[in-house]
Order: structure tokens, then sequence, then C-alpha cells
């Protein structure tokens, strides 16, 4: 199926069938053992609503001295490395020789959201982000190159893939809220999101 194109994500919706979600969120809770999900804290002292962490060289990471990449997990162990299944998404869906160096894991329960943002600590913004869902579905917000003005919303489900590269690299965009109950893919629920990061 074509890729859906909005405000320059391509959106490449069921890419992944239900052994292929199978076998990633398989690999997902490989690195969930190595490293724990975590609730980071932001520069201003709260805590994010979303669970968190990564596998790769670099983790992404946030605390009162503000957002960055890091070599190792909270708890002092380095990240485990992408696995094979995640790796090969990104293959796929960039054909890229270069490969990312991070694949940030998000859990979001019922309640977790994340406002609009945009995705740059990386080195260089000229790599895509690719990003993977697994479980409920997750209404995903695009917004702008800037703060403000007109948003435009879709609902992700489990196995879609999402492009975020070219111009639309520094587009500001989040996840307003999680249709509970709408997979069966996580057996206790929620959504879990992958985003795969150029960092060096």
């Amino acid at each position: 199926m074509p890729a859906l194109c909005l405000r320059g994500f391509n959106i490449h919706k069921d890419f992944l069938n239900r052994a292929a979600q199978q076998e990633v969120l398989e690999a997902v809770r490989g690195v969930v053992r190595k490293a724990p999900f975590y609730r980071p804290e932001t520069p201003r002292g709260g805590r994010m609503s979303v669970r968190m962490t990564s596998a790769g060289r670099y983790g992404w990471f946030s605390d009162r001295s503000g957002y960055r990449y890091v070599t190792e997990h909270p708890e002092g162990q380095s990240w485990p490395a992408i696995p094979a299944p995640i790796m090969a998404i990104w293959d796929q869906v960039t054909g890229l020789e270069r490969r990312p160096e991070c694949c940030l894991i998000n859990y979001y329960d019922a309640d977790a959201k994340m406002g609009l943002h945009q995705d740059r600590d990386e080195a260089s913004f000229e790599w895509p982000v690719v990003s993977v869902s697994l479980g409920d579905d997750g209404l995903f917000r695009i917004g702008n190159l800037t703060r403000g003005g007109k948003t435009e919303s879709i609902w992700l489900q489990s196995g879609d893939v999402v492009i975020m590269g070219g111009e639309a690299r520094l587009t500001y965009h989040g996840v307003d809220r999680i249709k509970a109950g709408s997979s069966t893919l996580l057996p206790k629920g929620g959504r879990i999101n992958l985003t795969l990061r150029v960092v060096e």
C-alpha cells in the first residue's frame, strides 16, 4: 500500500503484519529486560507521563539539566544493541546505508500523552526519524515548523510506520491521546512507540 503523506510525514499504514508486530514486540521485551523503563524528569522538574528506555549506542534522556543523548541507562549500564528486527524496518523504509545509533522506546498507558515538540537533539537533521507503532491506537498530531497555527491529526494503529524526513524533519508533532483497548497486541494494553534516530 502506498504511503500517505501528511505535511511531509510519510505514513505507511499496516506496514507490519501481526506476526511481524509480535516479533518486534519480543525484541523490545529483550531490550527492556536489560534496560528497564523509567519515567524521565523534565527540565522544569516534573515527570513525563510516558515511560522510556532505549537501544543502541545512545539513549535519549531528560532531567533538570536538559534534553540530550547519553551512553548509559540511568541505572549505569550501557544500552542494549538495537535488535535486528527493528533495524530491518529502518533498512526497508529508508534504503539508506547510514543506520541509526538510537532506538528510543516510549510506553504510553491509557492516560499518557506527548506534547507538540521537535526532535532536534541530533548532530544533523539531514537523516530521517522513523517511528513504529505497536499496541493501542494513538492520536498523532502534526503541527508546523514553528509553534502555533493549525494542526492535523491521524490515528496511528499497531503496525503503522511513519517516516519524518526532508522539510518535515523539524516539524512539531505529538500524541494527544491513546484509545485504550483498541489492540490486543500488548496483554496489559497501552501503546509502544519506537523512534529510530541518527544521532552523530
